[in-house]
């Protein structure tokens, strides 16, 4: 791995109290585009049906099937623009402005309906304390192009280390995708066991979805862009069930550290972006915390990862 040429140009700062406003708005509105996707989709273990992913310009739900036809949502952050594609040639779209969570969604739900995509959605938001429905939530309103590309600028380079990193894991693992409820990137790996019934407890998900995505021993790991008690940028690393002496664990570099709120590592983005080699701080981040994670919970290393 290489580090960046140009650090500030691919690894750009991203102070939360700057952009926090664009951050929650543009959370509701992927939020939309992600309950569209996981309406339409057949089910998949642990969500992943519902997913987004990045793109040289964006983020995309990827193709969702509509009857006989397909069609996608994507986020263009570098012309700022929504659009629609759907598989009989027809597109639809508007831009990335500032306008309110309701405005966005009449403006989505219509642009679909002139596509003959009618779609109909849970219209209360995931995995916030306060959800307001998207058809009257007009408090949501920012959109700071600058911002919204930046963070769409660091999702990339994370995807692709991150992509780095899934690689040298054989056994079973998800793709690295962005969840819409947490907003966070992130590449979960499967120690293969069962795993004792999850406590549940997230804002405004139901237990039964979380049971499901933690039915399996995992190592996760991902990127989030801050919020709530924790405002900042940053990367993470968890493991459920956590392993007595997780949270003891020596892990690497030494910027990381072990959260008692939220049982998880997690590595500030600014200790990345101002290394001379983010690439290789990152990685040593998620090598080391799944290596704490793995030997500690007795995984069977030699069958799950790659050797050569």
């Amino acid at each position: 791995m290489q580090p960046a040429v140009d650090g500030a140009r691919f690894w750009p700062s991203l102070p939360f109290a700057d952009w926090a406003d664009t951050c929650a708005t543009l959370h509701m509105w992927i939020q939309i585009a992600g309950k569209i996707r996981l309406v339409q989709s057949a089910w998949m273990n642990h969500s992943w049906h519902a997913t987004l992913y990045l793109t040289a310009t964006g983020l995309t739900t990827s193709p969702i099937p509509h009857g006989l036809r397909t069609f996608q949502i994507d986020f263009d952050f570098i012309r700022h623009q929504l659009t629609v594609a759907a598989s009989d040639g027809r597109i639809a779209g508007f831009a990335l402005e500032p306008q309110s969570v309701a405005v966005f969604y009449r403006r989505l739900m219509s642009e679909m309906r002139s596509l003959d995509l009618e779609v109909a959605i849970y219209e209360k938001p995931n995995e916030v304390a306060e959800p307001i429905s998207f058809d009257l939530d007009e408090s949501h309103r920012a959109y700071d192009r600058e911002y919204a590309n930046r963070f769409w600028r660091i999702l990339l380079q994370a995807d692709r280390v991150m992509k780095q990193f899934r690689a040298r894991f054989i056994g079973k693992c998800s793709p690295v995708h962005l969840f819409f409820g947490a907003l966070d990137l992130a590449v979960t790996r499967f120690s293969g066991r069962p795993a004792p019934p999850h406590p549940g407890g997230i804002p405004n998900l139901p237990d039964s979805v979380t049971r499901e995505a933690y039915s399996q021993e995992v190592s996760s790991c991902g990127f989030w862009p801050g919020g709530g008690a924790f405002p900042h940028p940053a990367f993470y690393s968890y493991a459920y069930p956590e392993p007595p002496g997780f949270a003891a664990a020596q892990v690497r570099p030494a910027a990381a550290f072990y959260s008692n709120d939220f049982r998880e590592f997690i590595l500030p983005y600014d200790a990345v972006r101002q290394a001379e080699s983010p690439d290789s701080v990152l990685h040593e981040f998620l090598q080391s915390t799944y290596e704490a994670a793995a030997g500690l919970a007795r995984w069977d290393r030699q069958a799950l990862e790659r050797r050569s």
